[in-house]
């Protein structure tokens, strides 16, 4: 039971997942439906792969045998994360995933006392927007005396993945949500609001992100609203299933992504801090590797925990040349 399984390991976040896996040593099995894929990849970094769909309990549990910590990487999420997540408190194995979906944290507040009974812990966006905005909240947070409602937004610079495209279009939401004390309410989406990520104010949309829930768990903080400013063509058009797998290399090199951040406290104060680091896929991969290896290794609590409440509000800057600064 010391074993690494990325499910959904052959797609464009699964694969850089796997190679960063790969590459820090972690004990590792590729996973997914497609035999032909699986066995490229499995061959290219020579370790076990198997194949099984989600359709039928037992054979999850068969693939699962002799694994310790589930990377689930398989999007649109909607689709996988309920099957894995049972499949994984049933075989009393760690769950993370890279979702940007709402649902897998909500999948993951229903399962909660289940898996706490079971011994296994359950983090959804184990890398991405939560490792990155988490962190930012804790460490902006821990600033403030009596922190009362947060703001944060995040830089999306360059382009979407096929599967981040197709998600996103598959859980499109017809209301926009914050969280106003300590409840998920509708909220107006007809405006924008300014934040600075380093190089003068933009406008920034509010938008429904599963940070609304994994910020206010691991700091209580009472309301929180997320927003988003996208660079670039933003949302792509058309054929989603024609897109590319995701932003090539060089792409990914020359789009950084940031956070910006502005926590109000009891006094009416702000403090606000800006979060600067690689391109979000690069940043996803990494994240969910090494949360992995950390999960691995015995750094786990059971339920549905989030990785800065559990690593730390210095998970993010771990990974690769992240930095927060204080403005």
């Amino acid at each position: 039971m010391t074993k690494l399984m990325i499910y959904g390991a052959t797609g464009y976040t699964g694969r850089m997942a796997a190679e960063h896996a790969k590459a820090a040593g972690t004990p590792l099995v590729l996973a997914g439906r497609n035999e032909a894929t699986l066995s490229t990849l499995s061959a290219e970094l020579g370790v076990e792969y198997r194949v099984f769909g989600l359709d039928d309990s037992a054979a999850i549990d068969a693939g699962l045998a002799g694994i310790f910590v589930l990377l689930n990487c398989a999007g649109p999420f909607m689709r996988s994360a309920d099957a894995l997540m049972k499949a994984s408190i049933r075989n009393s194995i760690h769950y993370l995933d890279t979702a940007a979906e709402l649902d897998s944290y909500r999948l993951a507040e229903t399962f909660d006392d289940k898996a706490k009974a079971a011994g296994v812990m359950l983090m959804p966006g184990g890398g991405g927007s939560v490792a990155m905005l988490g962190s930012l909240a804790g460490h902006t947070v821990s600033r403030v005396n009596d922190p009362r409602r947060i703001r944060i937004a995040l830089l999306v610079a360059g382009g979407l993945s096929r599967g981040s495209a197709i998600s996103a279009m598959e859980n499109v939401t017809v209301e926009t949500l914050a969280r106003r004390d300590g409840e998920l309410v509708a909220v107006a989406a007809d405006g924008t609001r300014k934040f600075d990520f380093g190089k003068g104010a933009v406008d920034c949309f509010p938008v429904t992100l599963p940070d609304l829930i994994t910020i206010w768990r691991a700091t209580g903080v009472p309301d929180v609203e997320t927003f988003v400013h996208v660079t670039g063509d933003g949302f792509p058009q058309g054929d989603l299933s024609a897109l590319p797998d995701g932003p090539s290399e060089e792409d990914r090199l020359a789009n950084r992504y940031q956070a910006s951040i502005e926590v109000t406290g009891a006094d009416g104060k702000v403090t606000r801090s800006i979060l600067d680091t690689v391109n979000g896929y690069t940043f996803t991969a990494m994240a969910a590797a090494e949360a992995s290896r950390r999960v691995l290794g015995g750094e786990f609590h059971p339920g549905f925990q989030t990785p800065a409440a559990l690593f730390g509000s210095g998970f993010a800057q771990t990974i690769a040349d992240t930095s927060i600064n204080d403005v």
